[in-house]
């Protein structure tokens, strides 16, 4: 990335920590399948499994694990096949598992209508939202889930790392949301008889050879740790104040949010428009998740909380990282008050 550029979509994706990039690059130099009963077999496969172990220690994690190609794979294999709900925002992947009818309702802060809960099913819930930042209170709904005999699966693809994972029957975790490299992605279960066996790797849950010097280079963002998370908040609160002076609105901003991204209206200007703006002036943001950002629809995060069409249309996301500053913050504002004066017609 040019050194002039200014990278404010970690939420999308985050670059390649230096430990992880490092380990990974070790591992590839002494590679081999973990499948082989071969002595470089062997090798790899007790490399596999003490990266597992690492994985699962720096997560505070004492259940199965079960590596994937990330987080969406790992949502399908948990979800594919069973009787699930979810909330109405949830990632769309999640959404498309359990189909239009099976859908929690959110109030206007974001947050699950707690007394929908339905019996006897697997609830589908996001720790901390994509889109908002905002943070679904677990221990509550995980209480209330279970009194109805129903599973909790949390998706814990922007939370992993930054915040204690819930207490949940299923976990799903992406490594290059959190400073690992992309195309690996773990599934945490407590006990895998909640799955539906496919056959081959990783004791008989998923086909395919495990991407080892991915796993281990997974292993080593989660040990390099997330300080850093504590000065986002500061930067965030900076942001958020810097926006609103502007006339800018930040959505959910009474709700719990995770420090690390955050969303914005820029009242009559398209968040299109917005992009290619901030886009000029050399900084990455986004209009919600990278999955969906290149359509044309609405938010159905935003729909979701009682946004109009209109309203959500206008709205970016920011999401921080760990080499973020105050500098980046004071950049982005000044670049969001010249798009904002040039919309309306007022010099920048």
């Amino acid at each position: 990335m040019p050194a002039d550029r200014l990278y404010l979509d970690h939420a999308a994706t985050t670059p390649v920590v230096p430990a992880a990039r490092a380990a990974l690059a070790d591992a590839l130099a002494s590679w081999a399948n973990p499948s082989s009963p071969h002595g470089d077999g062997r090798a790899a496969r007790a490399a596999l499994e003490d990266a597992r172990a690492r994985i699962k220690i720096a997560l505070g994690w004492d259940g199965e694990l079960i590596f994937t190609s990330g987080a969406s794979e790992a949502i399908a294999l948990g979800l594919r096949g069973f009787d699930s709900v979810a909330s109405a925002v949830e990632h769309d992947v999640v959404l498309s598992a359990v189909g239009l009818e099976g859908r929690l309702p959110v109030d206007a802060a974001g947050l699950v209508d707690l007394p929908l809960i339905a019996a006897k099913r697997r609830h589908a819930i996001q720790h901390v939202n994509n889109e908002t930042g905002v943070i679904q209170p677990m221990a509550t709904l995980g209480s209330a889930i279970k009194d109805s005999a129903g599973l909790l699966f949390a998706d814990c693809s922007q939370s992993a790392g930054k915040l204690p994972l819930p207490d949940a029957d299923l976990i799903a975790i992406s490594a290059h949301k959190l400073g690992g490299p992309p195309g690996i992605g773990a599934l945490l279960v407590r006990d895998l008889a909640l799955l539906q066996p496919t056959g081959g790797q990783e004791k008989g849950y998923r086909r395919g050879t495990e991407n080892l010097p991915a796993v281990v280079g997974f292993a080593a963002a989660l040990e390099a740790g997330f300080d850093w998370v504590v000065e986002a908040g500061q930067l965030r609160a900076l942001l958020d104040a810097g926006v609103e002076a502007e006339g800018g609105e930040v959505v959910a901003k009474d709700s719990p949010r995770l420090a690390t991204i955050a969303s914005y209206r820029m009242p009559g200007v398209s968040a299109s428009s917005q992009l290619i703006g901030f886009d000029l002036a050399g900084i990455s943001v986004s209009a919600g998740s990278a999955c969906s950002s290149g359509t044309l629809k609405a938010s159905h995060v935003l729909g979701a909380m009682g946004w109009s069409d209109q309203a959500a249309s206008e709205v970016v996301r920011v999401s921080f990282g760990p080499e973020t500053s105050e500098a980046d913050v004071d950049r982005f504002v000044d670049c969001w008050r010249t798009i904002q004066r040039r919309a309306s017609g007022k010099a920048a």
